[in-house]
């Protein structure tokens, strides 16, 4: 065999080697990014949004906090500490009637230390966010809404104020998060694919204090 031959061959093996290797990222990186829209549910396209439609950026960010806080193994509530944190909800929700900046705010701190209780993060709020929406991806806005509308209240945002409608829909998009972290512990993947309506059995609706035509103005 000429030596021109094997050089020719040699190329074309290492060719064949490279263009394999290309299919074989390529083949992984849409799996990867299946498992993270399976996985972080809405959150994946808010982090797409951020991101301006990057998905390899946004992927690559879901894939560090997936790296940072994916081993965290939730602590399950004792039955007596889901108790207290449902009877302090559902006295935040009456409270909404008549206070409902102070009931959002009830909520944003009740979020904070029920994720603290099963073993998320307590050192601060982003760190805590980042965490949840790992392993509650699909309702994690909730507690993202309720804080954000918590402080435009104390006026933590140019001294803005939200009105009641916007402190009504942030307390039930956080009532969605508080079900998911007060209901027993699944796998990540399982429980993201299923409505805490749907998983919190036998637990009552949102009562009428959230009711458009009940809450008073703020």
């Amino acid at each position: 065999m000429s030596t021109g031959l094997i050089i020719a061959l040699i190329v074309i093996v290492a060719a064949v080697v490279v263009v394999a290797a290309v299919l074989t990222s390529r083949a992984r990186g849409a799996h990867g990014g299946r498992n993270l829209k399976r996985r972080f549910g809405p959150e994946y396209d808010r982090t797409l949004a951020r991101h301006d439609g990057d998905a390899q950026a946004a992927e690559r960010e879901l894939a560090e906090r997936v790296e940072r806080h994916g081993s965290l193994r939730e602590r399950a509530l004792e039955p007596a500490q889901r108790e207290q944190f449902e009877a302090r909800w559902t006295a935040a929700q009456e409270r909404f009637v008549d206070s409902p900046r102070e009931a959002v705010a009830e909520a944003d701190r009740l979020l904070s230390e029920l994720a603290a209780v099963r073993g998320f993060p307590a050192g601060g709020y982003e760190e805590q966010l980042e965490a949840i929406s790992v392993h509650h991806g699909h309702h994690v806005h909730g507690y993202r809404h309720v804080h954000s509308v918590a402080r435009v209240g104390a006026g933590g945002r140019d001294g803005d104020r939200a009105d009641t409608e916007e402190l009504r829909e942030a307390m039930v998009e956080a009532r969605a998060l508080f079900e998911d972290l007060t209901s027993p512990i699944h796998h990540a993947d399982d429980r993201s694919t299923t409505p805490a309506s749907t998983r919190a059995s036998g637990r009552s609706h949102l009562p009428f204090a959230l009711n458009r035509r009940h809450v008073k103005g703020s």
